[in-house]
């Protein structure tokens, strides 16, 4: 069995790596870092791991996690991420970075939206992680880019139309609404239950969400062109899930079940994304808890434009789950291994 440390265990990307990995057959977990809660056992701090996970968090220096497993998962921030990663990739470890260190090709850009790079000669070595697009490089990949969960859910969505070039690129417009999760455990007064119970609101309003430049760099890629979106996100009274509504202009008088059909090619072969049927439409509480993306079309004849919609488990398929999608790929085992698993509903 392979040897797994998770980098970071004490957040909910950390907790849900953990929850997945309970179940996967190939591997045994190692080794979980937390600072605040070095010398607890995981069960402990997240109590829904009891009798699945036995594992005492640590706080151990990058020479120290060298010695205790093969493969790893940075669950950590910006910027902590791009001081460790090239220790465990310098002792020849292979590492799923979950942070947005080495998502963006071009340094200067994440310079803009982020801080310094202190790690720019390996932007050229890693692979964005989205394997329905990337599934042969990610398999000989040494440091996979695990995707944001926002872009996750719109680059699925908008891929298909941009390479075909049915859809003006100028014209899209992306709506998307998050659960609580998205803001991460630590504390802060923006996501108390007081502020956010019983409410719906937008944020990082006006093209500043730090996602924005990852999903114009791939949905450029798809289109072969520079590509400016505009992007708004909204906080739901949720725990977990992501709903992405994506609008654009048809640049071609194709009918919904032309453009449904174009979908059906594009993954369905894809274990993981799931195209609905003409008339379902796409909602948080049916992929909840599952490494799957629920695609659905419309097309609104009045005003001509196609809504195309997304939805995501934000920690599942948005961060951990297709960090241990990417796992698999990387290391040689099936795809979908530890990963099959239903959604929750209700």
């Amino acid at each position: 069995m392979m040897r797994v440390g998770i980098v970071g265990a004490s957040g909910y990307t950390g907790v849900e790596l953990a929850r997945i990995l309970a179940g996967h057959p190939e591997i045994h977990l190692t080794v979980a870092t937390s600072r605040q809660y070095a010398g607890m056992p995981l069960a402990e701090v997240f109590p829904n791991l009891r009798k699945r996970v036995d594992i005492v968090c640590e706080n151990l220096s990058a020479e120290e996690l060298v010695e205790r497993a093969d493969f790893f998962f940075t669950a950590v921030p910006h910027k902590t991420a791009m001081d460790i990663v090239p220790k465990l990739l310098a002792a020849g470890k292979k590492v799923v970075d979950l942070s947005a260190d080495f998502r963006l090709r071009d340094a200067a850009v994440y310079e803009a939206w982020y801080q310094e790079h202190s790690s720019p000669h390996l932007l050229g070595d890693a692979v964005y992680g989205l394997p329905e697009l990337y599934r042969a490089q990610i398999k000989t990949a040494r440091l996979t880019a695990n995707p944001g969960c926002y872009p996750t859910s719109v680059i699925l969505a908008a891929t298909p139309l941009l390479r075909a070039g049915l859809i003006d690129p100028a014209t899209l417009i992306i709506d998307s609404k998050s659960g609580t999760s998205g803001a991460g455990r630590s504390a802060s007064v923006g996501s108390l239950f007081c502020e956010v119970a019983d409410g719906f609101r937008p944020y990082k309003v006006g093209g500043s969400h730090r996602h924005i430049p990852e999903i114009e760099q791939e949905l450029s890629l798809a289109a072969g062109k520079p590509v400016t979106v505009s992007f708004t996100p909204h906080l739901l009274p949720i725990s977990r899930g992501i709903l992405s509504t994506i609008y654009a202009t048809l640049t071609d008088a194709g009918r919904v079940a032309d453009l449904h059909a174009l979908y059906e090619r594009t993954y369905g072969d894809e274990p993981f994304v799931r195209v609905l049927p003409a008339g379902a439409l796409s909602t948080t509480q049916h992929v909840r808890g599952s490494n799957c993306c629920d695609l659905s079309l419309s097309r609104d004849e009045r005003t001509g434009r196609l809504i195309v919609m997304s939805a995501i488990d934000n920690i599942v398929k948005g961060a951990s789950g297709q960090a241990v999608q990417n796992m698999n790929l990387m290391c040689g085992f099936p795809e979908t291994t530890g990963l099959m698993g239903a959604p929750f509903f209700p």
